[in-house]
C-alpha cells in the first residue's frame, strides 16, 4: 500500500484519497503552473495512512469509547476532558514503520530539491470524508510551521491527525449529525514561504461582507499568515476590480493600511517553530504590498477562480492562503479553498415591511416620546445615547439611539455604530437624513425637544413605519418584519437609478435592480476618508492652530513629502468603488458640494473658509471651483476622478456640476476641468449639471449646449423657487416639493430638456416620499428617477 504522493501527482478526482486541501493544491499545480500560479512543491500523506495508523496502534474502540462519554456537546468540562484524551491516544501512538519510511524517504527528496539539508515546511491537515465536502471542515483543524527534520515531522504529523479530535471539530460533527468514524485525514506536507522575511495573506475572489463578485480581496501583513489567521493584527486591505483589471487597468479601487503591529517568524530554537515580535513604527505606517504585487496577486486569484469555475460548470469563488518569499521576492499560493459563504446563497431580492404588533394605537400614543420627520421604513429598539456635540460621540455604542440637537459630518464614526438617530432640528434633507439613508438605518429628524424627552440608557423604539411622522416610544414596543421576496421585480416606466455617496455600502447595493447611479455625493467620501480641509493639504502653513496641524500631520503620516495625494488617493478610490459597484451602468458624480460651515468644520477649515451668514446660498457648487480660494483645492478633486477613470478603468464615471448659477460660471467651471484633465468628450466623458436654481430652469437652452445632461435637485429648486430654508424647523410646513410653484418649475426644467434633446433625470427626495409626485414627473416626460436605497423597492413595487 503506498502513503505518499506528490503535489505534482494529485487533481480534485484524488478528494476521497488526499482531502479537498490537498487535492486542491495538486490541482493547481498540474494545471496552472504554466499560467504564473506559483504553489510551493510538496508531498500529501494520504488519508489511507491515517487508517492505516489507527489500525496498527488499536486504537479504533478505544476512541469510540472516549468519545461516547460526551453526551451533552454543550458540556464543556466534558467535552474538554474527552477531547484531550482522544488526542492524547492518537499523539500516543507510534507511526508504523510503512507510513514513517515513506514520509522520510519523501521528505529527504525535497530537501534535495530546494538544496537544503533539512527544508523548512508546513504541515497542514486536509479532511477527507466519503459525503461530506471537505469545505465543510475548514477551520477545524491544526497546522503546524516551521518544521524541520524527520523527527520533528513524524512528531507534526502525529500532531496532525490529532487534530482532527479537536473540541470544535468534535462539537461540529456532533451539531451536524457527522458521523466521527466516516471522516478520515489526510496530511499535507509543503515547503515554507519564506514569507517571516517578506508578508502573506488571504484573499478572496469576491467581497466576503456582499457577496458582489466583481471584485478580489485581499489582506496582507508582514511575517507569515499566521498573524492574519488568527486575528492578532489588523492587516493591510486591497480591493482589485476584476473587469477592469482584465482590460489592462491598475483597477486597485480600494486600499486600507492596518496597524500590523507584530509579525510572525521563525524562531531559533528547535522546539519553538514560530514567534511574534515587534514591526517598527516606520513599517507599519506603509504598505505591506506594492500595487505591482497587489495586482499580480488579484489576476493570480482570478485564474484560480476561472479554474475552478470551469471544473465545476458553475461560479465557484475561492479563499487562498498566499505568502511573498523574501528570499526571491516572488508571490506564493499555499492553500486556496472555495469560499462557501457567498457561492451557496441564492441572491434574491427582497423587501421588507415593519410594524408594530400586539399593543393598541392608545397604548403608542401613551408610550409617545417625541414625535418628528421619518427617514427610513423600520422599526428598532436600542438605549437611548444623549450626545450634546460631536465631541461626545465616543460615548456611543454599537446599537445605541443617539438623541442629539443636530449632527454634521464629524459624527458619521459613531452613526456607523448606530441603530438610529433623533435629531431636535432638521427636515428631510438635513445631514442626519441623508446620512441615515445612506447607513440604512431609521431616523426621526425635527422632533423638538426629544434631549430633554429621554434621559442616557433609556430603552426605546424608533418607529418610522407609519409614514411621515416617526415615533419615538418609551420601552420594547413588540413589532414584526414582513419580508415579501419578489421573483421578478416590476418595470418601471422609467429608468430607476439610485442615489449613493457610502462606498462602504456600493457593493450591497448593488444588488438592488436599479439602471445605475443618479447621484454619488463625494462629501460623505471626504469626510469619512480623510475629513481634512484639501487646501490644509497643499498650504499646512496656513494652518495656525498647532493641535490641528499635528493631527494633520497624524493623519497624512504616509505622506508627509505630498500630503495633497492622500486627498487624491482617498477620493479616487471613494469615487471607483461606487462606480465598481455598478459597473459597467453609468455612475453620476457630483463634485463636492459643501457649504462654507461644514468645510470650516474640517481639519484646517478655519483657515481657509470665510464665515457666512447663510451659507446655502453662499459660497457653494461651482462659485467655488474657478475661484482663487479654492481653484487649487479643486484641481485635487479633478485628479482624483481623473485617477479613478483613467488609471482604474472606470469610464461609466459621468460628472455632475453642483449649484451652477449663471451660463458665466458654467463656462469657467467647464475651462476649469479641462485645464486639469476632464474635458466634456475625451474618452468619453460626460459632464451633467444639477438643475436646481431657478435660473437654470429659465436659462436651460443655453445651458443645454455646455452639458450632456441635467439632473434636477428638487431640494434645492424647492428651497429657492419658495424661498424656505429648507433646514430651518419653524418653515418646515412650507417646504414642500408638491407646491404648485415648484411644479411649474420642474415641467418648465422637463420641457427644455426635451426641447434641446438633453437627458434629464431627478435625483431629490420628493419621488421617494411621495408617490403623486413620481406620477407627475413621469406624466411631465422625466428620463429617469434617482432614489434613496431605502426607497427603490417600494417605489418598484407600485408598479405590479
Amino acid at each position: 500500500m503506498k502513503f505518499i504522493t506528490w503535489f505534482a501527482d494529485i487533481d480534485l478526482e484524488d478528494t476521497p484519497l488526499v482531502g479537498g486541501k490537498n487535492a486542491a493544491i495538486g490541482q493547481m499545480v498540474r494545471q496552472l503552473s504554466g499560467e504564473g500560479v506559483r504553489v510551493p512543491d510538496g508531498f500529501a500523506v494520504t488519508a489511507e495512512a491515517y487508517r492505516f495508523y489507527l489500525e496498527r496502534n488499536n486504537l479504533k474502540g478505544a476512541l469510540r469509547d472516549a468519545i461516547a462519554a460526551l453526551h451533552d456537546p454543550h458540556d464543556i468540562d466534558t467535552l474538554q476532558k474527552v477531547g484531550a484524551e482522544v488526542r492524547h491516544l492518537i499523539e500516543g501512538g507510534t507511526v508504523p514503520d510503512e507510513i514513517s519510511r515513506e514520509i522520510v524517504a519523501a521528505y529527504e527528496q525535497l530537501s534535495k530539491r530546494y538544496a537544503l539539508s533539512d527544508c523548512d515546511v508546513a504541515v497542514r491537515s486536509s479532511a477527507t470524508a466519503e459525503d461530506l465536502p471537505t469545505a465543510s471542515f475548514a477551520g477545524q483543524q491544526e497546522s503546524f510551521l516551521n518544521v524541520r527534520g524527520t523527527e520533528y515531522l513524524l512528531s507534526a504529523y502525529k500532531k496532525c491527525l490529532a487534530s482532527l479530535f479537536t473540541d470544535r471539530a468534535i462539537i461540529y460533527r456532533i451539531e451536524k449529525g457527522f458521523d466521527h468514524f466516516k471522516v478520515a485525514l489526510s496530511v499535507g506536507v509543503q515547503k515554507m514561504v519564506r514569507a517571516d522575511r517578506a508578508c502573506a495573506g488571504v484573499a478572496f475572489s469576491l467581497d466576503t461582507e456582499s457577496g458582489f463578485r466583481d471584485v478580489v480581496l485581499i489582506d496582507s501583513s508582514y511575517g507569515l499568515g499566521e498573524s492574519i489567521v488568527q486575528g492578532i493584527v489588523n492587516p493591510d486591505e486591497f480591493t482589485v476590480h476584476k473587469p477592469t483589471l482584465r482590460q489592462g487597468y491598475r483597477s486597485i479601487v480600494r486600499t486600507r493600511c492596518g496597524d500590523k503591529d507584530v509579525k510572525t517568524i521563525y524562531g531559533e530554537e528547535s522546539g519553538e517553530p514560530v514567534v511574534y515580535v515587534p514591526v517598527a513604527n516606520d513599517e507599519r505606517i506603509q504598505f505591506s504590498l506594492s500595487e505591482d504585487e497587489v495586482l499580480e496577486l488579484a489576476r493570480t486569484v482570478m485564474n484560480i477562480e476561472r479554474h475552478f469555475s470551469d471544473l465545476r460548470g458553475r461560479w465557484a469563488p475561492v479563499d487562498v492562503e498566499w505568502g511573498k518569499d523574501g528570499d526571491d521576492g516572488l508571490l506564493y499560493i499555499v492553500q486556496a479553498r472555495p469560499e462557501t459563504v457567498h457561492s451557496v446563497k441564492e441572491m434574491g431580492l427582497s423587501i421588507a415591511t415593519y410594524r408594530t404588533t400586539e399593543v393598541t394605537k392608545g397604548e403608542l400614543n401613551n408610550a409617545t416620546l417625541v414625535v418628528g420627520q421619518s427617514i427610513g421604513q423600520q422599526i428598532i429598539h436600542g438605549t437611548v445615547r444623549v450626545i450634546e456635540d460631536a465631541t461626545q460621540i465616543d460615548r456611543v455604542q454599537k446599537g445605541d439611539v443617539i438623541v442629539t440637537s443636530m449632527t454634521d459630518p464629524d459624527w458619521v464614526p459613531a452613526m456607523k455604530r448606530a441603530a438610529a438617530i433623533v435629531t431636535e432640528r432638521g427636515g428631510r434633507t438635513c445631514h442626519a437624513a441623508i446620512v441615515s439613508r445612506e447607513l440604512g438605518i431609521p431616523a426621526i429628524v425635527g422632533a423638538a425637544d426629544a434631549m430633554q424627552a429621554v434621559h442616557d440608557g433609556q430603552i426605546v423604539t424608533v418607529d418610522c413605519s407609519r409614514g411621515a411622522d416617526g415615533y419615538l416610544y418609551e420601552g420594547e414596543v413588540p413589532f414584526e418584519i414582513e419580508r415579501i421576496e419578489t421573483a421578478t421585480v416590476p418595470t418601471a416606466p422609467v429608468p430607476v437609478m439610485m442615489n449613493i455617496a457610502d462606498p462602504d455600502r456600493a457593493f450591497s447595493l448593488s444588488f438592488l435592480p436599479t439602471a445605475g447611479v443618479g447621484l454619488a455625493r463625494t462629501e460623505f467620501i471626504v469626510t469619512s476618508a480623510l475629513n481634512v480641509h484639501p487646501m490644509a493639504l497643499l498650504h499646512p502653513e496656513r494652518v495656525e492652530d498647532t493641535q490641528t496641524r499635528e493631527q494633520i500631520d497624524l493623519l497624512t503620516k504616509r505622506y508627509q513629502s505630498e500630503k495633497p495625494a492622500l486627498f487624491i488617493q482617498k477620493l479616487s478610490e471613494g469615487v471607483a468603488t461606487i462606480a465598481a459597484a455598478f459597473y459597467p451602468r453609468p455612475v453620476i458624480v457630483r463634485l463636492c458640494d459643501f457649504k462654507t460651515n461644514e468645510y470650516r468644520n474640517m481639519l484646517g477649515g478655519v483657515a481657509f473658509e470665510p464665515v457666512e451668514q447663510n451659507p446655502m446660498i453662499g459660497f457653494r457648487g461651482a462659485s467655488r471651483y474657478a475661484h482663487p480660494l479654492y481653484e487649487e483645492a479643486f484641481a485635487l478633486e479633478c485628479a482624483a476622478i481623473k485617477r479613478a477613470r483613467e488609471v482604474m478603468g472606470l469610464k461609466n464615471i459621468k460628472l455632475m456640476v453642483p449649484f451652477v448659477r449663471t451660463v458665466g460660471e458654467a463656462e469657467a467651471v467647464l475651462t476649469q476641468m479641462a485645464s486639469n484633465g476632464l474635458e466634456r468628450g475625451d474618452d468619453g466623458l460626460e459632464i451633467y449639471m444639477m438643475c436646481e436654481i431657478p435660473a437654470n430652469v429659465l436659462l436651460i437652452d443655453q445651458f443645454s449646449k455646455l452639458f450632456d445632461g441635467f439632473s434636477i435637485g428638487s431640494n434645492d429648486l424647492t428651497q429657492l423657487t419658495l424661498g424656505v430654508d429648507r433646514d430651518s424647523e419653524l418653515l418646515m410646513g412650507l417646504f414642500d416639493e408638491r407646491d404648485e410653484a415648484v411644479k411649474k418649475m420642474l415641467a418648465m426644467a422637463i420641457e427644455g430638456a426635451k426641447r434641446n434633446k438633453t437627458p434629464i433625470g431627478l435625483c431629490g427626495q420628493a419621488p421617494s416620499d411621495f408617490p403623486e409626485m413620481a406620477q407627475f414627473l413621469i406624466d411631465q416626460g422625466i428620463d429617469s428617477i434617482s432614489l434613496n436605497p431605502d426607497s427603490v423597492m417600494p417605489f418598484l413595487m407600485r408598479f405590479a
